[in-house]
């Protein structure tokens, strides 16, 4: 789908300006579509207990929306023109807007006015728009949390076990980038019912990481087939 910019709105005021606000505005910026004044859409990227206090202050009449994955639209109460647009990526400081590129972003709209919009608005920050109900967000986010800070934790303790062992932890970046590019095929010693690998591992963890042992049982248990 072709996005052209205007159609929708002429001025975006974001406020907040974090991680994902930053990004945001930058990219909004690129197209010409970022201003403080005169802004017929106010996108809120503030942290999420903040938004509904932050809403109350804002007089109704222009567009307002937040990028909460999982906040429900009630936090905007006494806006009528409203809807959540959540980017579905990992936002960090030191990158620009072409984080947002190509990632997906959730949409919540009570309308079709509302939905046309906010996928306006995805089309314009570079999101591939898909509708989430509003009920559904907080089990949409724990799943999006859970793929990417979950992420960081197996990471840091993989790395650990391969340093206690004297190898260098990006050595597993490759791994990891891999099992993702092979569409999470299962391979390894659970895979092919490997218990007595499984037993040694847990024997090893015991030795070198007892803290880590019952994340390693956790997920062992998770993970069978």
């Amino acid at each position: 789908m072709i996005y052209r910019l205007f159609d929708m709105f002429s001025r975006v005021k974001v406020i907040g300006r974090g991680r994902a606000g930053g990004a945001i505005h930058a990219r909004l910026a690129e197209r010409g579509l970022a201003g403080d004044t005169g802004a017929d859409l106010v996108l809120l990227c503030v942290p999420d207990l903040a938004i509904a206090e932050v809403s109350r202050r804002i007089a109704p009449g222009p567009w307002i929306a937040h990028i909460s994955g999982a906040t429900r639209l009630a936090a905007l109460e006494g806006h009528e023109r409203r809807f959540g647009l959540h980017p579905l990526q990992t936002l960090i400081r030191s990158r620009g807007p072409e984080q947002l590129d190509g990632a997906w972003g959730a949409v919540t709209a009570e309308n079709d006015a509302a939905r046309e919009r906010a996928y306006w608005l995805a089309g314009c920050l570079g999101l591939r728009p898909f509708d989430i109900r509003d009920d559904a967000r907080v089990a949409y986010h724990a799943g999006a949390a859970m793929a990417s800070s979950f992420l960081v934790t197996l990471y840091r303790a993989a790395a650990r076990l391969l340093e206690s062992a004297g190898a260098p932890a990006e050595a597993l970046l490759p791994l990891m980038r891999r099992t993702i590019d092979n569409g999470f095929e299962l391979t390894g010693p659970i895979a092919r019912g490997d218990w007595a690998t499984v037993d040694a591992h847990l024997a090893a963890i015991h030795r070198t990481a007892p803290d880590l042992e019952a994340l390693y049982r956790a997920l062992a248990q998770a993970t069978q087939p």
